[in-house]
C-alpha cells in the first residue's frame, strides 16, 4: 500500500512540473515576440497616430501611453534632425518643431540599432 501511494505521488509530482515548467516556457517565448513590436500611443490620440518606442506619459495630456502593436506594412516617419528623439509617426508630414519633411525609418536603423557606433 506504501509502495502505491509513493507512486502516485511521485507520477502526480512529475507531471505538475512538467505542465508547469511548459507554461512558463510559453510565456517567455511569448513576450519576446510582443515586446519587439510593441510601440506605445497616447489613449486619447492627442497627437494623432504619433507612437513612441518607449513606455511613459503623453507629453500633452500627461495620460499613460498604451501598447500598441506596430504592423510590419505600417511606414514609421520621424524627423531626420531628431528634434523629438526617438517620436515616430504614422504618416509623412513635416516636424511640428523645425518644420523639416519627415523621413521615412528604415526597418533596419531603428533607434534600438546601435550599428554603426560603439558605447564604451
Amino acid at each position: 500500500m506504501n509502495k502505491l501511494k509513493m507512486i502516485l505521488v511521485m507520477a502526480i509530482a512529475i507531471f505538475s512540473f512538467s505542465a508547469a515548467d511548459a507554461q512558463t516556457t510559453k510565456k517567455k517565448s511569448k513576450t519576446k515576440k510582443e515586446t519587439a513590436a510593441t510601440h506605445y500611443q497616447c489613449p486619447m490620440k492627442c497627437e494623432g497616430e504619433k507612437t513612441y518606442h518607449k513606455n511613459g506619459k503623453c507629453p500633452v495630456c500627461n495620460m499613460q501611453l498604451k501598447a500598441v502593436k506596430a504592423s510590419a506594412e505600417t511606414a514609421a516617419y520621424q524627423c531626420p534632425m531628431k528634434c523629438e528623439a526617438d517620436k515616430t509617426y504614422a504618416s509623412a508630414g513635416k516636424c511640428p518643431v523645425c518644420k523639416m519633411n519627415l523621413t521615412k525609418m528604415d526597418a533596419k536603423k531603428t533607434p534600438d540599432n546601435h550599428e554603426g557606433h560603439n558605447h564604451k
